[in-house]
């Protein structure tokens, strides 16, 4: 009797211990500081990344539905004053890099896609820099349309906007594990001149989705994302022209 006494004992101190421990999750629509950024290498070891705030990647775009073996994704974000982070857990049974030429048809080559807009202003994006529909490439280039310095909206590279890297586990069932960090710029953006990035602060609100294009060995199947959207005509492959159909995060520490 004793020792079970002891033992409940312990167990209710225990309890109390682990009740009075902040936990390191974020709620949904919200994203967690990090003192110490993450190492942009595609290995998910960092520090910044420890919690179980995971938010999955299920929302239907386009396409039809892969099975979980073709593709399946979740992620987490994080941010400082420099970047906001982004971790993606990719399960892809085949990667295809079909077009060679990176701003040719890049939404047809697998790719992560990750959807920023600055003030969380919503609105047309497509002609201008009000936000951006970054699509990092298997070669970790990084494409998006907008006005080029003739005002012509089309596709160029971003390479200066995220840095990104991705890696298989050796094991199976062989996961990518897909880091990136993202300056944010807002829409007095101009491409090809001196550009500066927004300064992250806690408390701000930006526009965010993030999707993942995947293509089996041809043009893109499946195109699933982290937030749901209402379709226009039937249309849900909205988010590279009308940011309005992001979510919304909130900077918090």
């Amino acid at each position: 009797m004793k020792s079970a006494k002891h033992l409940g004992a312990v167990l209710t101190s225990a309890l109390l211990v682990a009740m009075s421990v902040p936990t390191a999750q974020a709620k949904s629509d919200s994203v967690l500081f990090s003192s110490t950024p993450p190492v942009i290498d595609g290995v998910a070891n960092d520090a910044a990344w420890k919690g179980g705030d995971w938010h999955e990647m299920t929302s239907l775009m386009w396409g039809s539905a892969p099975e979980s073996g073709d593709f399946s994704g979740r992620y987490k974000l994080r941010w400082n004053k420099d970047a906001l982070y982004l971790l993606a857990e990719i399960q892809d049974d085949h990667l295809s890099d079909t077009y060679a030429n990176p701003l040719e048809r890049y939404w047809d080559d697998d790719c992560l896609e990750i959807f920023i807009d600055a003030d969380a202003s919503g609105g047309d994006h497509l002609n201008n820099y009000n936000a951006f529909a970054y699509h990092l490439a298997l070669d970790n280039q990084v494409v998006d349309i907008g006005p080029n310095e003739a005002g012509e909206a089309v596709p160029q590279l971003y390479n200066d906007h995220v840095e990104n890297k991705w890696q298989r586990d050796i094991s199976a069932p062989h996961k990518i594990h897909w880091e990136a960090a993202v300056r944010v710029f807002d829409d007095s953006y101009q491409h090809g001149k001196d550009n500066s990035p927004v300064t992250l602060k806690e408390g701000m609100t930006l526009g965010f989705m993030l999707a993942y294009c995947d293509a089996d060995g041809g043009d893109r199947e499946h195109f699933l994302g982290s937030h749901e959207i209402t379709p226009v005509n039937g249309d849900k492959n909205l988010g590279y022209k009308d940011a309005s159909v992001f979510g919304k995060v909130k900077l918090t520490k």
